[in-house]
């Protein structure tokens, strides 16, 4: 994980408990379960969606995009406010901007699957004492 991806759950701590996982490259960032933001190449997303475009339009931060079959194609989330790094209170809003347009897209709640996950221990029957047996003579 980078420093960068390391460094968002300080940035969001007035938010609140958050999580991050490796997904398509980059990260996702999570919060109670909703996916609101997304990390690539050390650049941070923000989720949108109609009712919270006006923030981000405010401030011309244009939505993530990548490239299929030769055509771009924009996804919801948006650049995050450089301010957000800066002030904690400011990311708390941001990240309730974004959690809200998480709980808007109408996906239900998911938990990100831990990293690695071991595996539990079967019980084994333990095995008897074999006695060598004795050859007649």
């Amino acid at each position: 994980m980078s420093d960068f991806v390391q460094s968002l759950h300080e940035v969001f701590e007035r938010l609140g408990r958050i999580q991050t996982r490796r997904m398509f490259g980059g990260h996702g960032v999570w919060h109670e379960g909703r996916m609101i933001a997304l990390v690539a190449k050390d650049t941070l997303y923000l989720k949108s969606d109609a009712g919270s475009a006006e923030h981000f339009d405010r401030l011309n931060l244009p939505p993530f995009t990548y490239v299929r079959q030769g055509k771009e194609m924009p996804m919801s989330y948006r650049l995050a406010p450089a301010d957000l790094f800066e002030d904690r209170e400011e990311a708390a809003r941001w990240g309730r901007l974004a959690y809200e347009a998480a709980l808007r897209s109408g996906q239900p709640p998911k938990q990100p699957k831990p990293k690695s996950t071991p595996k539990p221990q079967q019980r084994r029957k333990p095995q008897r004492k074999r006695h060598p047996q004795r050859k007649p003579q």
